[in-house]
């Protein structure tokens, strides 16, 4: 097996292993958060800083589905 393959494969577990520890929720209620600082900031005429928080949302659900993947493949 080529070296760097291996250091990735390493890398790659160790991260898998830490994310895996975080529970499904958290990512739930964070993008919750942030449609709610999100909502907060618009109210307020702040839509710039508004759509900034918005675009956290997506991201956030992605690395849930990624935490969730990670737990189902152990």
């Amino acid at each position: 097996m080529d070296n760097s393959k291996q250091k990735e494969d390493v890398i790659t577990t160790e991260i898998e292993a830490q994310t895996s520890k975080i529970p499904s929720d958290v990512f739930l209620f964070s993008a919750i958060g942030a449609i709610g600082i999100s909502f907060a900031l618009k109210c307020m005429k702040k839509k710039d800083d508004a759509a900034f928080v918005g675009q956290w949302v997506a991201p956030i659900l992605l690395l849930g589905v990624y935490n969730k993947l990670v737990k189902l493949a152990k």
